[in-house]
């Protein structure tokens, strides 16, 4: 070989990895891997956009509604009014309400029992709004505990197969089984793109919805308190 033939291969030889030839040159089962990990990184930046969006939607209408709510002179006519929407604040506070309407309109009225039952309303309100907000989250610790292994299993079938091409040529020289083990590397490669952005995702929203639930639990506390006043006034 010349000189100039050298220097012409040198030229024509990629420069970079191209993504897209990788997946068009993988094995089948390679490409099923490849799609199924990038429509699981797909759906995992959707949930982690449109959690983002709604967590700091839900802290804003809980921060107007308890500052105001303290405030206001009549509850009922407030939380008929301000009571709307996805604020979950102010479903805490109408279970407590309709919980204290129940126990103040029955028979016998047992303050003991209104107070258990008035911290037993709003504590399931809390856990039922703790659940809606972390609903899709179970999604993301899925992923990132499953697709390393989804790429790893991609990435052993592409060297295997890598191999058994080896034994069909009779030719074990690097140039043979560089591109399938090249190919099956990617697959992990968008295992670990798919699983990376999950988990730190769901520790992070796991951590803001224990913080949305206690504040939820604290605004409970501290209506409770009021509600238990006014049953002392009885």
């Amino acid at each position: 070989m010349t000189i100039m033939s050298l220097l012409a291969s040198a030229v024509s030889a990629p420069t970079h990895l191209n993504p897209v030839k990788l997946f068009l040159d993988a094995d089948i089962v390679v490409q099923v891997v490849m799609i199924g990990l990038i429509l699981a990184s797909v759906w995992v930046w959707t949930i982690i956009a449109s959690f983002s969006l709604r967590y700091g939607g839900i802290r804003k209408r809980c921060d107007v509604y308890e500052r105001e709510f303290w405030k206001a002179s009549d509850i009922d006519a407030f939380q008929a009014e301000r009571g709307k929407g996805d604020v979950p604040v102010a479903r805490v506070a109408a279970a407590g309400l309709a919980e204290w309407r129940r126990s103040a309109g029955g028979k016998g009225f047992d303050k003991d029992g209104t107070r258990q039952r008035l911290a037993q309303a709003m504590d399931s309100a809390i856990a039922q709004e703790a659940e809606r907000l972390a609903e899709r989250l179970n999604f993301l610790a899925t992923v990132g505990a499953v697709a390393p292994f989804v790429g790893l299993f991609g990435t052993v079938w592409g060297i295997m197969n890598s191999f058994f091409q080896i034994g069909q040529q009779q030719n074990s020289s690097l140039a043979v089984v560089a591109p399938g083990i090249s190919e099956a590397l990617f697959a992990t490669a968008i295992g670990l793109f798919a699983a990376i952005p999950a988990v730190i995702a769901y520790n992070r929203f796991s951590h803001r919805v224990d913080q949305l639930e206690a504040r939820l639990q604290r605004f409970a506390d501290r209506f409770h308190a009021s509600l238990s006043r006014e049953l002392e006034g009885q």
